[in-house]
């Protein structure tokens, strides 16, 4: 047995998929704690974290993520004076805030430092999507050394150890045009310098203080988009909603693989690759890199990709034991929650059972398992978490897994196969 892991960035998305299809999903994956987007609304979300806290609904605990002002009486221009930020996080942790959102503060390093500031000052942490839009005013570095607690995905790092202030941008870029900034951001990491990158850059992370949270698992498909888009458990697990919102279609965020090129693959390849070493090397040194996700996008299914995710920061060299760490310690260190993260006394009994050790082969955390033999030879499937214990109340995952059929069978019914599936489709 081992803690509960820690998904430190997710989504819910929305209606028709139920909020049980992805709670029932990372619980049966070992997921205890998440920090969801507000995706159905901050107060959908703190109504959900409340009924979690009671166990009043089956669910991982929830620490919702707030925008910066939400909740308080401040308009647009005063939320932009750093002067005002005392009394606008005073009111937004007055309201039970603890996980706040600096995505879109880059613009203006001043106030991203005071915000920052009052957000540690109060408890809570602040977790930091850095925007291509801003990274020519505050990078990687930037951000670490002006207090931000995360820095989430891959932006902002290639960036840091360019030999020119700014990214070399198409004339015709458009960050609100995601097909072309997806493929910028791939291209990007063949612009760095790569000795500065993997040393100046990770030193001064590490000096900061910044973790990491890499969530590689939703850039997977860009690598590889028709890996993503077959994998096996689609069919079975795999709600219709992302089915048709993964994409590709211009109408929806994160679906932008339409005209998705080899070339483009090639690009965000060599990116992964560069964006491992630096993982890597900002671990070795004794940075901090903590877990989470961004799933339900992006052909991430929720719960599968938690498992796919420990695979791909054990692909960049990490320990197995880095790699579980970081899902379990480094996250409860990184949301400040002193009672997660470790099987001791007195602390939360958020906990995972398992039949093979992840340390042999972290596929065996699959609610699936892995493939091996039995002593005849024969080819027979062990592993998966049989058991998720939150708050002390075990779950029996496997019906945690029925459940999860029954809904996306019936998101299923009645539907005609997407751009994607067409060619594939078996005459009838």
């Amino acid at each position: 047995f081992m803690p509960g892991m820690i998904d430190l960035h997710m989504h819910l998305r929305t209606e028709p998929m139920p909020l049980e299809y992805v709670y029932y999903l990372k619980l049966a994956h070992g997921v205890t704690s998440m920090v969801p987007g507000s995706d159905r609304g901050l107060q959908s979300g703190i109504e959900q974290s409340e009924l979690s806290a009671k166990n009043k609904i089956l669910a991982p605990k929830l620490y919702p993520i707030w925008s910066y002002g939400a909740m308080t009486n401040f308009d647009k221009i005063a939320l932009d004076d750093p002067k005002n930020t005392t009394e606008v996080i005073k009111q937004m942790f007055a309201k039970g805030a603890h996980v706040v959102n600096a995505g879109n503060l880059g613009w203006s390093q001043e106030l991203l430092k005071a915000v920052c500031r009052e957000v540690t000052a109060n408890g809570g942490i602040t977790t930091y999507h850095i925007p291509p839009s801003t990274t020519a005013v505050t990078q990687a570095v930037d951000a670490a050394r002006l207090g931000v607690t995360m820095i989430e995905h891959h932006y902002a790092y290639a960036e840091s150890a360019l030999d020119r202030q700014v990214q070399n941008f198409n004339p015709t870029y458009n960050y609100n045009d995601e097909n072309e900034r997806f493929r910028q951001a791939g291209k990007v990491w063949t612009q760095t310098n790569k000795k500065r990158l993997l040393t100046e850059v990770v030193d001064s992370l590490i000096y900061y203080g910044v973790t990491m949270l890499p969530t590689r698992v939703v850039y997977e498909a860009n690598r590889d988009i028709i890996r993503a888009q077959s994998l096996p458990w689609h069919k079975k697990y795999t709600h219709q909603l992302l089915i048709e919102r993964n994409g590709p279609d211009p109408n929806y965020h994160g679906a932008y693989h339409y005209n998705w090129t080899s070339d483009d693959e090639y690009y965000w390849s060599k990116a992964f690759n560069l964006w491992g070493d630096l993982i890597f090397e900002f671990n070795k040194k004794g940075g901090r890199v903590a877990y989470g996700t961004d799933d339900s996008y992006i052909f991430a299914t929720p719960g599968f990709s938690n498992i796919r995710e420990l695979q791909l920061l054990r692909e960049t060299g990490m320990h197995t034991l880095e790699v579980l760490k970081s899902a379990t310690l480094n996250s409860a260190k990184t949301l400040r929650q002193d009672k997660l993260g470790l099987v001791r006394p007195g602390y939360i009994a958020d906990l995972i059972i398992m039949n093979e050790s992840p340390l042999f082969n972290l596929r065996n955390m699959y609610s699936f398992g892995s493939l091996t033999t039995d002593s005849s030879g024969e080819m027979v499937r062990k592993g998966g978490i049989i058991h998720t214990i939150k708050d002390g109340i075990v779950i029996e995952n496997s019906k945690l897994m029925d459940e999860v059929e029954r809904m996306v069978k019936q998101s299923k019914t009645n539907v005609k196969p997407t751009a994607m599936e067409v060619p594939f489709v078996l005459d009838k």
